[in-house]
């Protein structure tokens, strides 16, 4: 008889909360579904509500959500051995037994009492669980909460967060800690931001790291290219994504201990690294994920680019890997007017003329050392170079990236002459995303010797880029007017990930604590035009992102001068643009009318410093922001209505919020005039102390000109970096381990 009456009673419940539903249309089939055991009854639904799911009725997203998180608890509290609806009141419980099985660190039992963690239970807002559509739900509890050995559930939506919460404030100090903790719990709970993809998945269990990616600096030496294809190993195995820059390694032909021509170039290292990729997965979770940058003035910029083309020797192909040209302002001239271009070795440049052409970078527009540096590279008769037409390197940039995708373009100069961190370093290239963009050195061995029967090898310290990320949901905390709540306890979290998070390579986890570098980002921006009823291809959508980055801006700079005031300032801060006020200045803050105080907030800075060297960084968080339920980063949508693919389902999914109003502000990606585009994104970028994954859609028809033209528009407005070039005609891949 329960059995019978079990889906009916289901469908009532959806209907009480669902009213504006059909929801009589799941009981066409009730006597068949009587039949079957509970957890196929609410199987048969789910598929029932999913195959509603339109533009006419997207709701049908949540009332899928609804039961699947009768599955989840159902699930959790048969191997809790607790009620169903009740397991959320056995947190402690929770944390007892999966520290027994080896799932949670000690840490947790250790910093926090039996009361701490009652008093955390009961803040748990199990409601809360009503917020996710349920594509969300699904990413969450199949990639994120935390099961035993054997894959069975235990942790449900609400205690993630609780948990993570808890990680990243356990080196607080006790008398605020149980507040700060409750702080970041109503920010993640309430779906207002999202951490990083390592952070959500690892944080609190006894495996894995917290850092999304990392960027190394390769030399041209064997030591230095093996070194770091064991670190890269190390941190692809942790969860890390990885871009690297192959710069300094010599070129195809070059000598080597004045052997002439037995360099093979870098093609080689990067089969390596490709292999690498392959190899070493991220806990079983994806496959490696590795970026690989080299200057536009490199004699290997051509088999470089056509690394991942389709067609070709396959032994000169790395289809595993992503690419991306590092540039300067002066080719991107050439270019522009049909100049030519030079094409040198760096190893003989450096052993020729005595300094390293990548070492340097254009510090005003259209002047510099780095031109300087290139022209007496051109000058000199003893150096050997090739003399190309610009636009055939711009050529074979384009037509990778309309067959793959790739490469990312990262414009050097702008990226340098913006580095508030310069008195410290230089920067190469960027991430495996494009948004991170910070000091990056060699790490070298200075010597290797035995004693005591032990070989020590000593190695002095490279700057070596992590990557801390997190991002703001901005439909959600701008419809809510909770962004001066937000920002300081976000960036608090980002902080404390760096004193938390144990990183495999020695050196990342000096550089780490050397600049304390964040990056807070952004997601839902399309979202939240549509909730504000804003045209994507307008002044006023321009304009809004230039007024609400800079608030952004203003809120992280605050948050972290505050930090410093209470932890003190990353040790780097001596000397660096945020002393001087230079950081200021450049981005005229003290000049311009604004709502913010920047005139007091520049003093506040140079007098107690800032707890961190880098602070924003938009990320593509694609992954998290599907479970948030919002559109990715600064993106425009694909479609309205679309199917969401992954390895082992599809579902159906609609623009966020959609309805009679806001459907007309959801344009497509592919059918928006993407200088718009590059136009909103040069506001934003005035803000962003580091870079913003930014990508290009284009249809498979678009004339080479109008490429071009897109990416001498986005270097003429700034940009410091694009993603990837998205068409219709190709698929390309998603990186996750920048998910924030």
């Amino acid at each position: 008889m329960v059995q019978t009456i079990q889906p009916i009673k289901i469908a009532e419940e959806l209907k009480t909360e669902f009213p504006q539903l059909g929801i009589g249309q799941l009981l066409n089939r009730y006597e068949e579904m009587s039949k079957l055991n509970r957890e196929a009854v609410y199987d048969q639904l789910i598929l029932d509500c999913l195959s509603f799911i339109s533009i006419d009725e997207p709701d049908w997203t949540f009332a899928a959500s609804r039961l699947l998180l009768k599955k989840l608890y159902i699930e959790a509290g048969k191997n809790r051995e607790c009620q169903p609806d009740d397991c959320y009141k056995h947190f402690y419980t929770l944390i007892e037994r999966l520290t027994a099985l080896g799932i949670y660190e000690q840490d947790l039992l250790d910093v926090y009492s039996v009361n701490d963690i009652n008093e955390l239970a009961y803040f748990i807002k199990k409601e809360n669980d009503r917020l996710f559509t349920y594509l969300g739900l699904k990413m969450l509890a199949d990639r994120y909460l935390a099961r035993d050995k054997q894959k069975n559930l235990y942790e449900l939506p609400q205690e993630r967060f609780m948990i993570i919460s808890m990680v990243l404030m356990k080196k607080e100090p006790k008398s605020k800690r149980l507040e700060l903790v409750k702080e970041a719990y109503w920010a993640m709970s309430g779906l207002y931001m999202t951490v990083a993809t390592p952070t959500l998945a690892n944080a609190g269990k006894n495996w894995g790291q917290l850092s999304s990616c990392f960027i190394e600096t390769v030399d041209d030496s064997l030591d230095s290219i093996y070194d770091s294809n064991t670190d890269i190993a190390s941190l692809s195995k942790n969860g890390g994504g990885i871009g690297v820059y192959l710069g300094k390694i010599r070129s195809r032909g070059s000598d080597i201990k004045g052997f002439k021509g037995a360099s093979s170039g870098v093609i080689p290292w990067m089969k390596q690294l490709n292999n690498t990729a392959v190899s070493v997965d991220q806990l079983g979770q994806r496959q490696g994920a590795i970026s690989v940058y080299l200057d536009v003035w490199h004699k290997d910029i051509f088999s470089f680019l056509d690394s991942k083309l389709n067609n070709g020797d396959e032994r000169q192909r790395t289809h595993d890997l992503f690419t991306g040209v590092c540039i300067p302002d002066l080719f991107m001239e050439k270019v522009e007017c049909r100049g030519y271009w030079y094409l040198f070795d760096p190893h003989e440049v450096r052993k020729v003329m005595g300094f390293s052409l990548e070492d340097f970078y254009d510090e005003g527009e259209g002047e510099g050392s780095f031109r300087q540096k290139y022209k007496e590279c051109i000058d000199n008769p003893i150096l050997s170079k090739e003399k190309v037409p610009a636009i055939e390197i711009m050529k074979s940039i384009m037509r990778s990236q309309l067959e793959t995708g790739t490469p990312f373009m990262f414009y050097r100069d702008e990226v340098n002459r913006k580095n508030a961190n310069s008195h410290c370093g230089m920067i190469y290239c960027t991430n495996l995303c494009t948004e991170i963009v910070q000091n990056q050195s060699i790490t070298k061995r200075i010597e290797e010797y035995t004693r005591d029967g032990r070989i020590i090898i000593e190695k002095q310290p490279g700057d070596f880029v992590v990557c801390n990320l997190s991002s703001i949901n901005l439909a959600r905390a701008m419809s809510d007017g909770v962004l001066e709540r937000l920002v300081p306890i976000q960036v608090r979290m980002l902080d404390n990930v760096i004193d938390i998070n144990s990183i495999p390579v020695p050196q990342g986890q000096i550089t780490n604590q050397k600049y304390r570098a964040i990056g807070l980002g952004t997601f839902g921006w399309h979202h939240l035009l549509a909730l504000k009823k804003i045209t994507w291809e307008s002044e006023e959508a321009e304009e809004f992102a230039d007024i609400l980055y800079e608030q952004i801006a203003y809120l992280s700079i605050k948050s972290s001068m505050n930090l410093a005031k209470e932890k003190g300032s990353y040790s780097a801060f001596k000397g660096s643009e945020w002393e001087s006020g230079a950081y200021f200045e450049k981005r005229g803050y003290l000049e311009a009318e604004s709502d913010m105080d920047w005139d007091a907030l520049s003093r506040d800075v140079r007098e107690f410093g800032v707890r961190n060297a880098y602070l924003l960084a938009v990320a593509p968080n694609a992954s998290t922001a599907l479970i948030a339920g919002s559109t990715p980063s600064i993106d425009p949508i694909f479609n309205k209505q679309y199917s969401e693919e992954k390895k082992d389902y599809r579902i159906p999914v609609t623009a966020p919020d959609i309805n009679s109003e806001t459907i007309w502000y959801y344009k497509s990606a592919y059918h928006i005039n993407q200088e718009w585009s590059i136009r909103q994104n040069a506001n934003r970028q005035k803000h962003i102390d580091q870079a913003i994954s930014f990508n290009f859609y284009i249809t498979n028809n678009i004339k080479a000109i109008d490429l071009l033209n897109m990416h001498l528009s986005a270097w003429k407005k700034k940009l410091k970096t694009t993603y990837y070039v998205r068409s219709t005609s190709s698929e390309v891949e998603d990186c996750e381990s920048c998910s924030s």
